[in-house]
């Protein structure tokens, strides 16, 4: 199968970026890239295969067509759109957030 470009929405970015100056400053520089690297992976497997992520929070946010998949050995979850030429990223956020009220936030 194709792999399809990730492209994240602006909050995505900024949600990653906090993730990694989170991790430097409390874990280090190798938590840190490890998290970065868990990310990549994530990335590369919703592009190859953009139906397996969770539908969970579809009815609650009417969203139709969000997914999110989670970033393996992290407490992160990436929420994304599948497109016809790419992957939508919109945002990166903790397990632990109230899900709902981060992604109605504006981009």
């Amino acid at each position: 199968m194709k792999r399809k470009p990730v492209i994240l929405r602006t909050r995505a970015d900024q949600d990653v970026r906090e993730a990694v100056d989170y991790y430097l400053r409390e874990a280090g520089e190798r938590v840190a890239l490890a998290f970065v690297d868990a990310l990549e992976r994530a990335f590369l497997h919703v592009a190859s295969h953009p139906a397996s992520g969770s539908t969970r929070h579809v009815h609650a946010l009417d969203l139709p067509g969000l997914r999110s998949w989670p970033v393996k050995r992290y407490p992160y979850l990436l929420f994304y759109v599948d497109k016809d030429d790419h992957i939508d990223v919109w945002r990166v956020l903790h397990d632990q957030r109230d899900i709902p009220a981060w992604l109605r936030e504006e981009d």
